[in-house]
């Protein structure tokens, strides 16, 4: 895997958190299609992967505030144990105008890196049976792969078993 800098219009505050951070990535663009409404799984079946190593980015609303998941997109968010890895008793999906405005993204293209405002954020596990992963980049069409330890480093991440899948 070979550092990606940010060129060709590409660049994107995740982009360039992991470029300051100096960690290896790949950046893999595809055709995002407008009308796609699963964005996760339309990267997946774009760039040819399996839906257990690309992860998409959730986020919910807990008795602390917002909190970022990080899940395969083959599952679901387990709400119950994403509030418990939290220390918490319950969360609830956030209104995505909320979520945009917070992280300074758009839905379908949240990254879990590079948010306007640090979230805390709860990795699933599954990602450390990975010797990498995908994510989003920061944009639709966009996404970053790099070693999971990358991600929960510069996430400040912890990880759990948060995803139903």
């Amino acid at each position: 895997m070979s550092k990606t800098k940010s060129k060709g219009g590409q660049g994107t505050p995740a982009t360039v958190a992991l470029t300051q951070a100096k960690a290896e990535f790949t950046l893999h663009p595809y055709d995002h299609d407008p009308n796609a409404q699963a964005y996760g799984e339309e990267a997946a079946d774009a760039l040819g992967l399996p839906y257990e190593r690309i992860f998409k980015t959730l986020v919910a609303e807990t008795e602390t505030g917002l909190a970022v998941a990080v899940v395969p997109v083959a599952g679901k968010l387990d709400l119950k144990a994403f509030a418990a890895a939290l220390k918490g008793k319950r969360a609830a999906m956030a209104e995505a105008a909320k979520v945009e405005r917070v992280t300074g993204y758009v839905v379908g293209g949240i990254s879990p890196l590079g948010q306007r405002k640090r979230l805390p954020t709860v990795v699933d596990e599954s990602a450390l049976g990975f010797e990498t992963i995908f994510f989003s980049a920061g944009r639709r069409g966009l996404q970053i792969e790099t070693a999971p330890g990358n991600l929960i480093r510069l996430a400040q991440a912890v990880t759990a078993p948060i995803a139903k899948l």
